[in-house]
């Protein structure tokens, strides 16, 4: 007996030590070699096992397994899996990752994205794995609601309306780019996101760079740079199939196949989705289809070409006009529904604001490593819009008179005006639908050199070209059971002229834009831990106009070529005090030229505007960065000073136009942004940002009003701004969020966001006396996301179920506002969306 035991005790301990010396930790760091950045977030599992880990902000590991030999799979969204033995405990150093996309390299070299602890500039990024768990249904600038600076909102809440503001900026100052191509509409500035809504199908990462960023082309930004990377061509040969259903008929379905990289360096991705729904808000049904090609082939060692093309041709109901508060809440739909821009014509739905656009995008860009220092890159584009939005002729479609119903925001009864044409006879239609269309064509280059002369110093510039006709019109598209339809506009060709469908009206004109220009900059490493860097541009805008319609005009049709010479300096330095803690500082000057539509003020004339000059624009930033395993945190503190911002409109007085001109008008944004990241524990991340933010105007000016001759009429007119808050966005700002990894393949998420200090847009040049009321403020708002992802095996296809809510309370606010007269009762509003809710799958192969 003694004996067994001795055995029994002699073999446990065997089997105990057995256990223990098998085993094992692995450790290493992750990193991207292209940016020389950690790799946050990337998967670690033991081969053969569920047992894994996540790489901290740092891209470091640690994994502790019980075996005392074999292979972990390091993955991550983006990039090519690595399998790497291990024996016992080992520490497997830096791990780099390389892109699963073919064709890259060209991209990064042109779009110029911000290197963190180096690029002296305020910065936030988002992964296409961020996207595709929480964009869901939202329009795609919501996707940055909770990143510092940003108020993103639907507006009207149509498919592809939705707009965004940047430290208190809209659009038209924001420098959004795509692959480094910047997609600004030529004439205004603006950006049509309803043109790009199949961009969260295709992109592999967002780069949001407050404030002067580091774009490089030719023309700076105010508010700061969106700089959108697509994919490229995948490197390994799969797909996937997708699809989704949500709220109000919502259903897409699409599909992704690569080829991968083949033998002799050709590499494809070709990808193709249908989008279809209801709408949340009542008359808003859309339709579209999105689609995107990448090929890609290396030439030699030394030449890769990659050809990408990619668009989205959408029609979509808008809630085009805003009502008061009182107006949305005396309807049966409720606030968040309510739309007065559609109606039913022989039994269907029909639209008084409808949007319908195509605008394919194609470009061509050539990597040329012309040594082991040196590589130029290039990149040729077009894009051709074809498409417009629905508007009225006639006082009838907007009259109470003809709606279903009782109140003004009740449906639309074409069937009724149609009678009434039709009764009409020889007389014709006294109220029609036609169309503002807008076709354009527009061709670039950019091209960026990039010289590392030693381990210290880099230059890189370039050149940034562009050329853009934009034609616009009036159409008539429906007579609405009439015969034909007289315009009233005396001074134009169709005036008196019986207008069937097809026919042009009321305006006809083309938009030239001619802008090209140079850039430099120059990064100097002084030490290890500091960098610093300087960089200028130089361009020069002309524009012109051609007018198709005026009756009045004599002569030639076409305008003067009006040019305008603009520039830009910045500089700045971040200094790593060690390995946790850095500081940058930038600082800048830019003279920007204005845009078209100040310059030519009358759509159907050709003089220019005598008094248009250059917008210019101070900027000042200081940032402080902490990086450690757990935590990644971020302050920044801005001042941007807007000065001769540039303001014309007209104003009609009988039969004549006047035009308006109010020049030296200044604005003040200036505030505070702190942002962060923690890792509580390794399956739980909390996320939050705060943005303060103080955006005043801060002039009294006065406006030359001018005839349509360029003459001046009378006294200018005093505009009183100096100290009234800029309106259109939420001057403060802050989200939290919690992330948590509930199993090796699942995670939960929840995030909360609040906007406050929201100010009504208006009309700043109606602000004609210092005893006006302030602008009505938007009551403040805070709501609740969740969501959830669950990666699973269907046989030997690996698939990935996300499930998401939106506003989870069902919160009813006011996320856009007009002021009339500094009091709720008299804005024109629009309420955000209510609860929604959708669900999607993602099946690779």
């Amino acid at each position: 007996m003694k004996k067994i035991t001795q055995f029994l005790f002699v073999a446990l301990t065997m089997v105990f030590s057995t256990t223990v010396l098998a085993q094992s930790t692995v450790k290493g760091t992750i990193m991207d070699p292209e940016l020389n950045a950690p790799l946050f977030g990337a998967n670690i599992v033991v081969k053969g096992t569920t047992k894994g880990a996540i790489a901290d902000f740092d891209g470091k590991f640690t994994l502790t397994t019980d075996l005392a030999s074999g292979e972990i799979v390091i993955s991550y969204i983006g990039y090519i899996s690595q399998t790497l033995a291990f024996n016992g405990d080992t520490d497997l150093g830096t791990i780099t990752l390389k892109s699963s996309e073919v064709g890259l390299d060209e991209i990064m070299i042109v779009a110029s994205v911000a290197v963190d602890r180096k690029t002296p500039v305020a910065v936030s990024t988002i992964k296409s794995e961020d996207i595709a768990l929480k964009l869901s249904t939202q329009e795609f600038p919501e996707i940055l609601k909770s990143t510092p600076g940003v108020y993103a909102t639907r507006a009207g809440g149509g498919y592809g309306d939705g707009r965004i503001n940047l430290r208190g900026f809209d659009s038209n100052n924001i420098a959004v780019m795509i692959n480094g191509v910047p997609v600004n509409d030529m004439e205004n500035g603006r950006v049509y996101w309803s043109n790009w809504a199949g961009l969260g199908d295709v992109t592999s990462t967002m780069q949001v760079q407050r404030g002067l960023g580091a774009s490089k082309v030719a023309v700076s930004s105010v508010g700061g740079t969106i700089n959108i990377i697509t994919k490229t061509t995948d490197a390994v040969q799969g797909g996937n199939f997708l699809t989704s259903i949500a709220n109000d008929g919502y259903f897409k379905y699409g599909m992704t196949y690569s080829t991968g990289l083949t033998d002799k360096g050709f590499a494809a991705t070709v990808s193709a989705s249908k989008i279809s729904g209801d709408g949340y808000v009542d008359g808003t049904e859309f339709s579209g289809y999105n689609y995107f090609l990448s090929l890609s082939q290396q030439l030699s060692d030394d030449h890769r070409l990659s050809f990408t093309a990619f668009g989205a041709q959408q029609e979509h109901g808008q809630r085009f006009n805003r009502s008061t508060i009182a107006e949305l809440k005396d309807t049966d739909s409720g606030p968040q529904k309510a739309n007065k821009d559609w109606g039913y014509k022989n039994g269907e739905v029909y639209h008084q604001s409808f949007n319908f656009y195509h605008k394919p995008q194609i470009s061509l860009n050539h990597l040329w490593n012309i040594n082991d220092s040196s590589a130029l890159s290039t990149a040729l584009y077009a894009s051709f819009g074809s498409g417009g939005g629905r508007r009225d002729e006639g006082s009838k479609i907007g009259s109470a008179d003809y709606r279903i119903g009782s109140s003004g925001l009740q449906p639309i009864d074409f069937d009724k005006i149609v009678a009434e044409n039709q009764a009409n006879g020889v007389n014709g239609s006294s109220d029609i639908i036609s169309s503002s269309r807008n076709s354009h064509e527009w061709y670039g280059i950019l091209s960026t050199y990039k010289n590392t002369i030693n381990d210290k110093l880099t230059i890189s510039g370039g050149f940034d070209g562009r050329y853009y006709i934009g034609s616009h019109w009036y159409q008539v598209d429906d007579l609405l059971g009439g015969q034909f339809f007289l315009d009233n506009e005396t001074d134009t060709f169709a005036y008196g002229k019986p207008l069937r469908v097809g026919d042009r009206y009321n305006k006809d004109y083309d938009g030239i834009v001619i802008r090209y220009g140079l850039f430099g900059q120059a990064e100097y490493q002084v030490t290890d831990k500091l960098n610093l860097f300087v960089a200028a541009d130089i361009s020069n805008s002309t524009y012109q106009q051609k007018e198709f319609m005026n009756s009045e005009i004599v002569g030639s049709r076409e305008s003067d070529k009006v040019n305008f010479v603009g520039f830009g300096v910045k500089g700045g330095g971040n200094y790593n005090l060690d390995m946790n803690n850095n500081v940058f500082v930038n600082v800048g000057y830019f003279s920007k030229a204005p845009f078209l539509d100040a310059v030519f003020l009358d759509e159907d004339g050709i003089d220019a505007n005598k008094d248009a000059e250059n917008e210019k624009v101070f900027s000042a930033e200081l940032g402080y960065g902490y990086r450690s395993e757990k935590l990644s945190a971020n302050v920044n503190v801005y001042y941007t000073k807007w000065l001769d911002k540039t303001y014309a409109g007209s104003i009609p007085t009988g039969d004549n136009i006047f035009f308006y001109n109010l020049l030296g008008i200044d604005a003040l944004h200036q505030g505070v942004e702190v942002d962060f990241k923690y890792k509580a524990t390794d399956n739980l991340t909390l996320t939050g940002m705060a943005s303060l933010g103080d955006w005043q105007w801060k002039s009294n000016v006065s406006a030359v009003v001018r005839d349509q001759a360029g003459e001046q009429v009378g006294d200018p007119i005093e505009v009183f701004a100096d100290g009234i808050k800029v309106g259109d966005a939420a001057q403060t700002t802050f989200a939290i969020g919690a992330d948590l990894r509930v199993a090796q393949k699942s995670n939960i998420y929840v995030d909360y966001n609040f906007a406050g200090d929201n100010y009504s847009s208006y009309d700043v040049t109606n602000r004609g006396s210092e005893d006006l009321p302030d602008v009505w403020k938007i009551p403040d708002f805070g709501l609740f996301d969740v969501g959830a992802r669950h990666s699973f095996d269907i046989g030997t296809f690996e698939a990935t179920l996300t499930g998401k809510i939106n506003n989870v309370f069902n919160t009813e606010y006011v996320s856009d506002a007009n002021d009339l007269d500094g009091t709720a009762s008299a804005a024109q509003v629009y309420f955000g969306p209510g609860r929604t809710y959708s669900v999607g799958l993602k099946v690779n192969f």
